[in-house]
């Protein structure tokens, strides 16, 4: 199981966390192809702070301002995996949320709506697929102090939209740490989708790489670095915790039912299931079962509220889930004359591959655009992945 252990001793930026990303080994060009997709072609360069090697990244943008649904656009246009974009939607999505929580309307984003907010968020969101990790655990950020000169005026370090993303997240914070702004809303956004467990769950491990990310700023005494750790756990499976979500219908449509999944989903759940049950008086109903991080629980209890007309939801808290050990590779296959690349899912018992499955939002649009049933290219990847696999035993 490989765990990536994001240490914000020093804060978090947009382009800290795509350097630490990039510094531990996430794919370069994939990084680079994502953020010029959306900006400019991106400059990585390696730097010191207070005599730390780190990865400095710089996104060559220029100014704008946009609101959520030009934001969210502008992500969609990007050259990344499905996954990257919908993480990236989710991390403006909680700066959305947590900016409205501060001004009392929907915002109009000055800051972290500009095309170097975007190219850090889609770069970072990218470069973390491309590693493939199993889960994700974050320290406790360090908040910085002072004052900081934003859009709205001189405001106080951390800025309101920073202290609202943290409230809205499990993450943990300490005051201090440094002068200045040390975790922007963009950083703070960004560990906050990052997350998947808590740093005391991931018990003895490895150390299989380490990686620093550096800002834009060389104070002295503490380098301005955000550092990602890499650790690998032996054993056939490792474990997390989720809460499951549960709620009972009886008067909603499949055409409802399909629509909320989709919605669970683009929020961040990890499964969404739907069961028919015969309830109460005999009627004809469904068991909608929601699995989720600890975190997530809250805001996809609103979205079954409000689209399912549910008054009420039962959470089954920090359940303990053990998961077979993951990784992703890419698979070149040929569908209908034409070469892909398509990533592919493999599980593993230990050394043996014990599963293999291509991204589906990546199958489904080759299938759509070669005419060509989606079984069938999900077939043609997989033996493809199969073979690869076996020339590398």
């Amino acid at each position: 199981m490989r765990i990536l252990l994001l240490d914000p001793f020093h804060g978090a930026a947009g382009d800290m966390t795509i350097g630490a990303l990039l510094d531990l080994g996430a794919d370069e060009a994939q990084v680079r192809a994502a953020m010029a997709s959306v900006v400019a072609d991106p400059a990585f360069s390696r730097v010191e702070r207070c005599g730390i090697g780190a990865v400095r990244v710089v996104t060559h943008a220029g100014p704008a301002h946009r609101d959520l649904a030009g934001v969210i656009a502008r992500v969609e246009t990007a050259d990344a995996p499905p996954a990257a974009i919908e993480r990236a939607k989710r991390v403006f999505g909680r700066i959305a949320a947590a900016e409205e929580s501060v001004h009392g309307h929907a915002p109009h984003f000055h800051e972290v709506g500009a095309d170097d907010a975007i190219a850090d968020v889609i770069g970072a969101c990218t470069a973390l697929e491309t590693l493939g990790v199993d889960g994700v655990a974050v320290l406790p950020v360090a908040l910085g102090a002072g004052t900081v000169v934003a859009a709205h005026g001189t405001m106080p370090v951390p800025a309101p939209a920073t202290l609202a993303v943290l409230r809205a997240s499990a993450l943990t914070a300490t005051v201090g740490g440094g002068e200045g702004e040390l975790c922007t809303p963009t950083g703070a956004a960004l560990l906050a989708e990052f997350a998947t467990l808590r740093p005391d769950q991931i018990g003895a491990a490895q150390v299989a790489a380490v990686g620093y990310g550096a800002g834009s700023r060389d104070p002295a005494g503490t380098p301005n670095v955000l550092r990602a750790v890499l650790l690998e756990r032996e054993g056939v499976s490792g474990a997390d915790e989720v809460d499951i979500l549960e709620t009972n219908v009886d008067d909603v449509t499949g055409e409802v039912l399909g629509h909320c999944m989709d919605l669970l989903f683009a929020a961040g759940a990890r499964d969404v299931s739907v069961v028919p049950a015969v309830m109460k008086k005999g009627r004809a109903g469904h068991l909608v079962r929601v699995v989720c991080r600890p975190a997530d629980a809250a805001p996809l209890t609103l979205i079954l509220a409000r689209e399912l007309g549910t008054l009420g939801v039962r959470c089954i808290p920090s359940v303990h889930r053990s998961v077979l050990e993951r990784r992703l590779m890419q698979v070149t296959a040929a569908v209908a004359g034409e070469r892909h690349e398509v990533t592919v899912k493999v599980g593993y018992i230990g050394d043996v591959v014990s599963s293999v499955k291509a991204e589906s939002d990546e199958v489904r649009a080759i299938a759509s655009a070669a005419g060509v049933p989606v079984r069938t290219v999900a077939r043609i990847v997989e033996d493809a992945a199969w073979k690869d696999l076996e020339e590398r035993e």
